[in-house]
């Protein structure tokens, strides 16, 4: 079977692409990935947040030390510079990882500030990343923004960063602005090869003892698959030459093979392989080319898209047509109404 894709300009093996997690941090595990089917690789994302607090806390240690203790000398302590900043070893890591594999080495950035975006995405083009992808994490609490508001700062950081960055850029974005499909559009014009349907936000959860909010991470489901694999297939076709990945609940061959027909160009993978280790990856190859070979297909190519917007009788089921035809044909339980 003829797994080969095209990722954001990229010849890749197969279209099975472990998204940024803890995984990509160690050099053993992302061997095992790659070795396990992992077609490229998206490190685990650098937070401009932590990089800012790092340095600051670095600088504020040393200047108080030396204005506490005049008599020890101006040479008694290290500049703050000396010492392998967070940033410093994300950029090492980069370049180990682009030396130990032979699968593209994708770097994942979280910013803030306009600067921060521009300084460090330079900077991991520099050491080596094959693609960027741009974690833009932003919930729009402010009710006086409006969604226009928000849809121009994903363009303004796009369009600053294509100004210093040459090398494949991939939008990561949410399930919540008004007119998706309108913003990728925009997106493609301002220079992104691809995007990623869609982040998963982690939402803070409520302890009702303490009356406290907590942080929790819940692991995806199957069932998340469904509202990517709708926008995919809404989209696929329409936009020439963008990449389109799927992310967010794909655990079994059959997630993978639902958004591949509706046209995703790879499938990235995070909760199950975290459960379940980078060997899941070739149980999941395995069931893909079993699933080929039942339905005739030699290759990737010849069905992404057969069930997408653009091939289906009715397009309509992809928008309002199944919600009318669920609810309209939902029947309860005997003895529910009783």
């Amino acid at each position: 079977m003829n797994l080969t894709t095209n990722y954001l300009g990229l010849e890749i093996k197969n279209p099975l692409v472990p998204s940024a997690s803890p995984l990509s941090k160690s050099l053993d595990t992302a061997r095992k990935l790659e070795d396990k089917g992992a077609a490229a690789i998206i490190m685990s994302s650098l937070f401009e947040e932590a990089i800012t607090a790092e340095s600051e806390t670095m600088v504020r240690f040393l200047h108080h030390q030396e204005t506490g203790f005049a008599e020890s000398g101006g040479g008694f302590l290290p500049a703050h510079h000396d010492f392998d900043s967070g940033l410093d070893q994300y950029l090492e890591h980069i370049q180990r990882l682009k030396a130990a594999l032979e699968i593209p080495v994708i770097a994942s950035l979280n910013g803030v500030t306009t600067n921060g975006w521009i300084n460090h995405a330079t900077e991991l083009q520099q050491a080596g990343a094959d693609a960027l992808e741009l974690n833009v994490y932003y919930v729009a609490g402010d009710i006086e923004q409006s969604g226009a508001e928000v849809e121009a700062r994903y363009l303004t950081l796009l369009g600053d960063l294509r100004e210093h960055v040459q090398i494949p850029i991939n939008m990561k974005l949410s399930p919540s602005f008004s007119s998706t499909g309108n913003l990728v559009r925009q997106l493609a014009a301002a220079g992104t090869n691809g995007v990623a349907l869609f982040n998963r936000f982690y939402q803070p959860d409520m302890d009702i003892q303490s009356l406290r909010l907590r942080s929790t991470l819940h692991p995806s489901t199957s069932a998340e698959i469904l509202l990517a694999m709708r926008w995919i297939a809404i989209l696929h076709g329409r936009i020439e030459g963008l990449s389109i990945g799927a992310t967010g609940g794909v655990h079994t061959a059959e997630d993978a093979v639902k958004l591949l027909l509706a046209g995703a160009d790879v499938v990235h993978l995070c909760s199950v392989l975290l459960k379940k280790g980078p060997a899941h990856l070739a149980v999941i190859l395995t069931g893909i080319a079993e699933w080929m070979s039942e339905h005739g297909f030699e290759s990737v190519d010849e069905f992404r898209g057969r069930v997408s917007a653009l091939t289906v009788p009715n397009p309509a089921e992809f928008e309002r047509a199944n919600y009318v035809s669920i609810v309209d044909g939902y029947s309860f339980s005997e003895g529910v109404l009783v």
